[in-house]
C-alpha cells in the first residue's frame, strides 16, 4: 500500500493501476508499456486513440516519460504486513517489477516474493521481513514450519512464569501480569505527533514504530520545516507590508500635523481676538452703564451753553468750508502734477530726439562719403590703460560712407590687442553697420579694404595691411536693421605693441595721438 494517495497522473487509463516503464502520448495521457502494446495491437484499422481523449496514438507521438518514471521511483510503500508493520520503503529501492497493478494503491505480496527470489542479494524489503518486521516467520527446530514471531511472542508470554519487565518497571513479574504494567498498558503518541504522525500504541510499540518509520519522520519533519518556513515567510512580507502601512501612516500623520499646525495658531489668535472683544465688551459695558449719568450732565450743559453751542456751530460751517477749499485745492494740485508728467515726458522724448539728432549731426560733421577714414585717437596712453584694466574693450570711430549713398562702415580699435594679439599687438577691425540705402546696395559687400596706421614722423613709413572679403562670410552680408553692425573684420594681430614706441624710421604716437586710416576701393561701385 502506498503511504500516500497516488495521483491521478500515475495511473494508467487502460488497465486502471500505476503506471509500469511510462510512455507517453502527444495528448499528455501515460500509458504503460505492455497496455500501450496491446492497445496498438487490438485497435482497428484506422489506428489507436487515447481512451481518454480520443486523441490518435502514434509511434511520432509518443515517448518514454523518464520524469514520470522517476516520480513514481520516488513513492513510498508500506510493508506487505501493513497496517500491522508500518515499515516505509521507496519502489527505487525496492525494485518490484509488477506483472498485475491495483487501482487501490496495493503492490501485492507476490510480486515482492517473486521479485526476492528472482535476486540472490538482499534488498532493504527483504531484510526487513527477515530481521526486523514483527510479522516475520522464524525457523523451528525439527524441521518443523517456520512460525510467525507474534505466535511466538505471544506464547512465551503466556508460558513462562517470571520474566523481567521490558520497561523495567520492577525486578521481576510474571508474564502474564505483565500486561497490567501501567508501561506496557499505557497508551502514548508518537514522538513526531506535533510533526503528523498519528501513530497511538503502548510504549514498547511506539519505540519499535520510532526505530521502523526513520525515514517517513524525516519526511514529517521536512514537510514541517518547509511550511514553517513558508509561514516565516508570509509574516516578513507582513511585516514589510506592515512596515510600508506605518511609513504611510506617519507621512499622513505628519501631513495632518502640517495642516493642523495653523489651525492651531489661528486657534490662539482667535482666542486672543475674543478675549480682547470681551475686554473691549466688559468696557463698553461700564460705559453704558455710565451713560445715562453723562447724558444728564450733557443735557444741563446744553440747556445752560446754547449760546456757545451756536457759537461752536459758527466755528464748525467755517472748518467745514476751509477743508472744502482745502479739498478743491488738492484735486486741483492732483491735476497739475498729472499734467506736469505728461509735460516730463514729452520732455524726455524730446531730449532723446534731440540727442539722436546731435549725434546724427556729429556723424554727418566728421563724415566721409568717399570711402576713406582719417580717425585721430587722442590720450593714447591713458586709453590704453584703461583698457588693460578691461574698460571699456575697444573704441569705435565715427561712421564713414563708401559713396554719397553708399555702404556704412566703422572702424574699431583694441589699443591692448584682441584674441590671438591681447597683450601683445593692436587690433584693427573695419565693421558694416546698417545704412539708410542698404536695400539699395549689392550683398553681400565684395570690395577690398585697407587698414593703416599713419606715421607721423614725416618719413611716410605707414604700417598697411589690406584683405579681400569672403562673400560666404556672414559678416559682409546685409546687416540687419535693428542690430549695432556685423561681427567687426580685421587683424588682431596689426601691429606689435613694441613698435609703438618712436623710432628712427618711424613714429606711430606722438602728443599721446594715434592716427588710423581706413580706405575701401570703390572701383567696380556703380553710385547710385
Amino acid at each position: 500500500k502506498f503511504v500516500s494517495p497516488l495521483r491521478e497522473e500515475f495511473v494508467c487509463p487502460v488497465c486502471g493501476g500505476v503506471v509500469l516503464n511510462p510512455q507517453q502520448n502527444s495528448c499528455g495521457h501515460i500509458f504503460c508499456f505492455l497496455c500501450l502494446r496491446a492497445l496498438r495491437e487490438s485497435s482497428p484499422a484506422s489506428g489507436p486513440v487515447c481512451p481518454v481523449d480520443g486523441a490518435a496514438i502514434t509511434p511520432a507521438g509518443v515517448f518514454q516519460d523518464n520524469c514520470c518514471k522517476r516520480e513514481i521511483s520516488g513513492l513510498e510503500v508500506y510493508c506487505v504486513n501493513f497496517p500491522a508493520c508500518a515499515s516505509v520503503v521507496t519502489l527505487r529501492r525496492l525494485q518490484v517489477e509488477p506483472t498485475h497493478k491495483q487501482s487501490d494503491n496495493l503492490v501485492s505480496p507476490e510480486d515482492v516474493q517473486r521479485f526476492l527470489l528472482k535476486n540472490q542479494q538482499l534488498c532493504p524489503l527483504q531484510e526487513h521481513l527477515a530481521d526486523t518486521c514483527p510479522l516475520r516467520g522464524e525457523p523451528r527446530p525439527h524441521r518443523q514450519p517456520p512460525q510467525r514471531l507474534t505466535f511466538i511472542q505471544d506464547r512465551v508470554q503466556s508460558s513462562c512464569l517470571q520474566v523481567d519487565c521490558p520497561e523495567s518497571c520492577s525486578p521481576k513479574a510474571p508474564r502474564h501480569k505483565l500486561e497490567s504494567c501501567p508501561e506496557q498498558v499505557e497508551q502514548v503518541d508518537c514522538s513526531y505527533k506535533k510533526f503528523g504522525c498519528s501513530v497511538q500504541d503502548t510504549r514498547g510499540r511506539v519505540k519499535l514504530h520510532e526505530d521502523a518509520a526513520v525515514h517517513r519522520h524525516m519526511l514529517l519533519v521536512l514537510r514541517s520545516n518547509t511550511h514553517l518556513e513558508q509561514q516565516v515567510e508570509g509574516l516578513r512580507e507582513e511585516a514589510l507590508l506592515m512596515q510600508q502601512e506605518v511609513q504611510t501612516d506617519g507621512l499622513l500623520l505628519a501631513g495632518l500635523q502640517k495642516t493642523i499646525r495653523p489651525l492651531l495658531q489661528q486657534k490662539d489668535g482667535r482666542e486672543l481676538t475674543v478675549s480682547a472683544a470681551q475686554v473691549n465688551t466688559y468696557q463698553d459695558s461700564y460705559i453704558l452703564g455710565r451713560f445715562p449719568a453723562f447724558l444728564k450732565v450733557v443735557l444741563s450743559l446744553l440747556s445752560r451753553g446754547s449760546f456757545e453751542l451756536e457759537e461752536l456751530r459758527k466755528s464748525v460751517d467755517a472748518v467745514i468750508q476751509e477743508v472744502s477749499a482745502a479739498e478743491a485745492l488738492r484735486r486741483h494740485l492732483g491735476t497739475l502734477e498729472e499734467d506736469l508728467k505728461q509735460h516730463s515726458g514729452l520732455l524726455d522724448l524730446h531730449a532723446a530726439q534731440l540727442g539722436g539728432n546731435e549725434r546724427h549731426l556729429r556723424e554727418l560733421g566728421g563724415a566721409s562719403f568717399d570711402g576713406r577714414l582719417i580717425w585721430k585717437i587722442d590720450d593714447f596712453t591713458n586709453r590704453r590703460e584703461a583698457e588693460v584694466r578691461g574698460r571699456p574693450p575697444c573704441l569705435s570711430s565715427v561712421p564713414f560712407h563708401a559713396g554719397t549713398c553708399g555702404y556704412k562702415l566703422a572702424s574699431r580699435v583694441y589699443l591692448n590687442g584682441d584674441g590671438e594679439g591681447r597683450g601683445t599687438h593692436l587690433s584693427l577691425y573695419v565693421v558694416l553697420m546698417p545704412g539708410d540705402f542698404d536695400a539699395l546696395l549689392p550683398w553681400p559687400f565684395r570690395q577690398t579694404v585697407s587698414l593703416s596706421l599713419l606715421d607721423q614722423s614725416g618719413a611716410a613709413n605707414h604700417r598697411s595691411l589690406s584683405f579681400r572679403p569672403d562673400p560666404s562670410s556672414k559678416s559682409f552680408g546685409r546687416p540687419a536693421a535693428e542690430s549695432a553692425g556685423n561681427v567687426a573684420v580685421g587683424f588682431s594681430c596689426f601691429l606689435p605693441l613694441g613698435e609703438l614706441e618712436p623710432r628712427h624710421n618711424a613714429e606711430y604716437v606722438k602728443d599721446d595721438a594715434l592716427f588710423v586710416k581706413v580706405k575701401v576701393d570703390t572701383a567696380g561701385l556703380d553710385p547710385l
